[in-house]
């Protein structure tokens, strides 16, 4: 690590040392006594660096080197370096030395502090960070790097009320639509709201969420959630049928909760018909699922299997392999239950810690729904994995 840094240490000297060359092209020889402080400086910070002593290095060439257009940049690429590689004190430094420069342009004096501001988010210090950021913002009225990262900390922070007002700025700067990104924001403070017991509240917030976003999924789940816990089955079963015109792949969330409700309302079969559209419009195995188990419970085991085998043969899944063969246990003789039991094993085994979600945008995998990606940290891309093992 010390070759690699002592190496981007030099460019330092070498951009001086390019403009000390420039001006003695042109004519402008400095002087002599200058020289040959520049020449004892350079040479006592290559002494610092060959004995590994990296910090005194950085300060000669920090004084050594007079911050003006030919250098500035290289104090940012420097700066930028120890960042990358973790060492962000040292690029804390860097970068404080920048600004502390009378003469630095107001353009090198925004990305210094905007430089500086990265530096203690990299280091946790994100109340600092949020100070430089915000100070970037009310100097300029437009900067949607600075209100990104203003963002990034709010969501750390979880201070959803400010990441929306950030959120709202940055789409009027930028002309991007983050529409749906502010109602996760909504639906996170209904979450927030719904721990202190202020149902009316978390409606209010759910409703934002949906007038910002009328596709938000998430939405119209906490939504049926609240109604179905409050016994407005009715209502319940409306908000999460909601969620197969929003997005039919999260369809799966709702199949369990739509059963339920139903039961509830005593007519567990009245769901049927629109179980027979999900499993049409849908690439979820989940519809196929909850309908073989009403038509189970209703027609018995043999139609149950003959319904299962017709839509495994469109749709061929271990999940639904491993339903046939418990549809099939239920009936068949003792002489053919070991090995069904034995194959059902199989099927379990191959099913066992399988992820169920999977981030569209990264690839992340997992057996947990999260709205935002732990993984690219974007929003809403979560989604029910689909294929032999899956869905």
């Amino acid at each position: 690590m010390a070759d690699l840094n002592s190496t981007f240490l030099l460019l330092l000297p070498i951009a001086a040392a390019s403009g000390w060359f420039a001006a003695w092209r042109s004519g402008q020889r400095p002087p002599d006594s200058t020289m040959n402080r520049f020449n004892s400086d350079y040479f006592k910070g290559l002494n610092y660096l060959l004995n590994e002593q990296e910090d005194k290095a950085i300060e000669v060439f920090l004084h050594m080197a007079e911050v003006d257009k030919d250098t500035v940049e290289t104090h940012f690429a420097l700066g930028n370096l120890f960042r990358k590689r973790g060492e962000v004190d040292r690029a804390i430094r860097i970068h404080q030395s920048l600004i502390a420069r009378e003469a630095l342009s107001e353009e090198h004096r925004t990305q210094a502090l905007l430089a500086l501001a990265e530096d203690y988010m990299r280091a946790g210090l994100l109340d600092r960070a949020e100070d430089l950021f915000k100070q970037i913002v009310r100097h300029h009225g437009s900067h949607p790097r600075a209100l990104r990262y203003l963002i990034d900390i709010y969501e750390q922070e979880k201070d959803w009320i400010s990441a929306i007002e950030a959120t709202r700025e940055l789409s009027g700067q930028s002309g991007e639509n983050y529409d749906s990104v502010m109602a996760q924001y909504f639906c996170e403070l209904a979450e927030q709201t719904s721990e202190r017991g202020d149902t009316s509240a978390v409606m209010r917030y759910l409703e934002r969420a949906l007038l910002t976003d009328p596709n938000c999924v998430r939405a119209s789940l906490l939504s049926g959630h609240i109604y179905q816990q409050a016994g407005d089955y009715e209502k319940a079963i409306a908000a999460y049928k909601k969620v197969e015109d929003q997005d039919v792949e999260y369809v799966p969330e709702v199949i369990d909760d739509l059963l339920s409700c139903y039961a509830k309302l005593g007519k567990p079969y009245d769901v049927m018909p629109h179980l027979d559209e999900l499993v049409r419009k849908s690439r979820g195995l989940s519809p196929m699922l909850a309908q073989a188990s009403l038509i189970q419970a209703r027609d018995g085991d043999e139609v149950a299997e003959s319904y299962i085998t017709q839509q495994l043969r469109r749709r061929p899944t271990v999940r639904g392999l491993d339903r046939l063969i418990d549809v099939h246990l239920a009936y068949c003789e003792e002489s053919a239950k070991e090995n069904l039991m034995m194959l059902r094993e199989l099927t379990r085994k191959i099913l066992e810690d399988k992820p169920i979600y999977s981030c569209v945008r990264c690839g992340f995998k997992g057996r947990s729904l999260h709205w935002q990606c732990p993984g690219c940290k974007s929003w809403h891309n979560m989604k029910p994995v689909h294929g032999v093992e899956g869905e």
